[in-house]
């Protein structure tokens, strides 16, 4: 895991715009339009949005495997659309999707 999902995204994931201050662990809830969420299901959103993250690990390791956008242009221009399309596929065959 390159990235540690943890309360504070779920918050904004859950209550979006809400009022609150997380001081170390402890929650304070200063919102009095939206509801505080339990400890279950600010748990609940911390795994869910850990397994989207980690799911979506080939997106990352893609972006950086491509060629750059000035490399990718050049390739174009003197290969066609063709030459181009096989430099972006050897990236996608080697980071397929889950």
């Amino acid at each position: 895991m390159a990235n540690e999902i943890g309360t504070t995204d779920a918050l904004v994931s859950l209550k979006p715009k809400a009022e609150w201050a997380l001081r170390g662990d402890e929650l304070e809830w200063l919102d009095s339009v939206q509801t505080e969420p339990t400890t279950a299901e600010l748990a609940a959103e911390v795994t869910r949005l850990q397994s989207v993250y980690d799911g979506n690990a080939y997106q990352r390791t893609r972006a950086t495997a491509y060629p750059s956008v000035a490399d990718q242009l050049d390739s174009l221009y003197h290969n066609g659309i063709d030459g181009w399309k096989e430099t972006i596929k050897v990236v996608k065959d080697a980071h397929p999707k889950p």
